[in-house]
């Protein structure tokens, strides 16, 4: 589930609309489009002198890019400042994610830890009652010779 991104201008339809618009305005379609735009307005009022609304040197042409330009601009930055929020809030999400992946690992390790001292306390114990064993063991056998040279001495 993504998060809910809360920037300049939020989850809104003017913020939407301005990212959609700056992604657009890079696009090839955009490009050939404007450029078929420009190439049919040059013709139109170089050619058509009957239908010449902006006659050389393309006044009015150079208004509206300035127009265009004007707008794109900041839609871009805006479009820019929402995906580099988007990009914190999505490192910050990983940031936690690591950390709380660092602090499971640590646990882990500490558990581990705490398992192996355990078998190292039961490793030592066994030594411990092996030898307390062979000890008994010894004795068992020397009370049996002494039991066995009385016994047969009579």
């Amino acid at each position: 589930m993504a998060a809910e991104h809360h920037g300049a201008f939020g989850q809104d339809a003017f913020g939407r609309g301005a990212e959609k618009t700056a992604r657009f305005f890079g696009t090839p379609q955009y490009i050939v489009g404007q450029s078929i735009v420009v190439l049919i307005w040059i013709a139109l009022n170089s050619l058509a002198v009957a239908f010449q609304w902006d006659p050389y040197p393309f006044i009015l042409l150079n208004l509206a890019f300035s127009t265009q330009a004007a707008y794109a601009a900041p839609l871009i930055l805006l479009a820019q400042t929402r995906q580099a929020d988007r990009d914190k809030d999505h490192e910050l999400h990983l940031e936690r994610a690591h950390d709380t992946m660092e602090r499971r690992a640590q646990e882990r390790i500490a558990g581990i830890r705490t398992e192996t001292d355990k078998l190292a306390q039961l490793l030592e114990s066994n030594t411990e009652l092996t030898r307390q064993d062979k000890e008994l063991t010894e004795q068992v056998a020397e009370l049996t010779k002494q039991i066995h040279a009385l016994l047969t001495k009579s």
